[in-house]
C-alpha cells in the first residue's frame, strides 16, 4: 500500500515537473541568453498566458541578434498575433540587409500580412526574375498574323509591394503593347527584320506603374509567322459579295420570268376576247335579218 502511495505522488511530481518545463520553457532561454539575447524568463512565461508560441519568438530574436538586427520582442508577439508569419518577416530583413536594401520592420510586416511573400520579393530584388509570356497573336497592317513569346525581366519594388499589382497585370499590359506595336508595323517583314522595335516600344510605354515590380528588360523570345488573315478575310469578303450577286442576279431572272408569264397571259387573255367578239358577228347578223333591220339586194341578169 506504501509503495502504491509513493508511485502515485512520483507520478504526480512528475507530471507538475513536466507541466512545469513546458509552461516555463527553461530551455528557450537558456539557448537566448546563450545567443546574447536579452530574454527575461518572465517575458517566456507571458507569452504562455498570451498564447503566444514562445519558439518562433525566441527563434527569431536570435536569428536578427546574429545577424546585427534589433528587432524587439513585443513587435514580433504583436506580428505573431496579427497572424503574421515572425520568421519569413526576420528572414527578409536580414537578406535586405545583407543587400543593402532599405526595409525596416513595419514595412516588411505591412507587407507579410497583405499576403506577399516578404522573404521572396527581397530575392526577386537582388536576383530578378524572367518571365515567360505565353504565345501572343497580333496582325501587322498588311493582314499578316505574327505569334510571339516575350520573356519579361522584372526586379521587385519593395515601395510599391503593398498595394501594388501583380505578374498577371504585367503579362497583360505587355501582351497590349506588343499587339500594338505589331498593329502600327506596315508589313509583317519589318517585325521579323528588326524585332527589338517591339521591345523599344512597350519598354517606352512606361508598364510597370502601379505594379509591385520594376521592368528592367524585354527581349523577344521567338516570333512565328502565323495565318494571312487580311488575305482570308479577302477571300471571305469576295466568297459574300458573290453569293449576294447570285441571289441578285436570280431575283433579275425570276422578275423576267414572272413578266414574260403575265404578259403571256394577257396576249391569251386579248385572244379570247377576239375569238368571243368573233363569234359573236354571225350572231348579230341574224338578228338584223330576223327583224329587217338588213335587206339584201339582189340584180338579175
Amino acid at each position: 500500500m506504501v509503495d502504491l502511495f509513493t508511485g502515485g505522488i512520483a507520478l504526480v511530481v512528475l507530471i507538475f515537473i513536466i507541466a512545469f518545463f513546458w509552461f516555463v520553457p527553461i530551455g528557450l532561454w537558456i539557448a537566448a541568453v546563450a545567443a546574447g539575447v536579452p530574454l527575461r524568463i518572465f517575458d517566456l512565461i507571458g507569452m504562455r498566458l498570451r498564447r503566444v508560441n514562445p519558439n518562433v519568438i525566441v527563434k527569431g530574436l536570435i536569428s536578427a541578434h546574429k545577424a546585427g538586427l534589433k528587432v524587439g520582442t513585443a513587435e514580433l508577439e504583436a506580428h505573431y498575433l496579427a497572424g503574421g508569419n515572425v520568421l519569413n518577416v526576420v528572414s527578409a530583413l536580414i537578406a535586405a540587409d545583407k543587400a543593402r536594401i532599405e526595409l525596416n520592420f513595419q514595412r516588411s510586416a505591412a507587407i507579410d500580412l497583405a499576403g506577399r511573400d516578404v522573404f521572396e520579393a527581397v530575392q526577386v530584388s537582388v536576383n530578378p526574375r524572367v518571365i515567360t509570356t505565353p504565345k501572343i497573336s497580333a496582325l501587322a497592317l498588311d493582314g499578316v498574323e505574327l505569334i510571339a513569346t516575350v520573356r519579361i525581366t522584372v526586379r521587385t519594388n519593395i515601395n510599391r509591394l503593398v498595394g501594388g499589382a501583380g505578374e498577371e497585370t504585367i503579362i497583360a499590359r505587355v501582351g497590349e503593347g506588343i499587339i500594338s506595336a505589331i498593329g502600327a508595323s506596315e508589313t509583317y517583314e519589318d517585325v521579323l527584320e528588326n524585332p527589338d522595335i517591339i521591345s523599344k516600344t512597350v519598354l517606352d510605354r512606361g508598364l510597370d506603374a502601379g505594379t509591385a515590380f520594376e521592368i528592367l528588360s524585354i527581349d523577344i523570345a521567338d516570333v512565328n509567322v502565323g495565318k494571312n488573315i487580311g488575305a482570308e478575310l479577302q477571300a471571305e469578303q469576295a466568297e459574300a459579295d458573290l453569293v449576294v450577286a447570285q441571289a441578285k442576279a436570280e431575283e433579275r431572272r425570276a422578275m423576267a420570268v414572272a413578266q414574260k408569264q403575265e404578259m403571256t397571259a394577257n396576249v391569251q387573255e386579248m385572244r379570247a376576247k377576239v375569238v368571243e367578239a368573233e363569234a359573236q358577228v354571225p350572231r348579230s347578223l341574224a338578228n338584223a335579218f330576223r327583224a329587217g333591220n338588213l335587206n339584201v339586194n339582189t340584180e338579175e341578169s
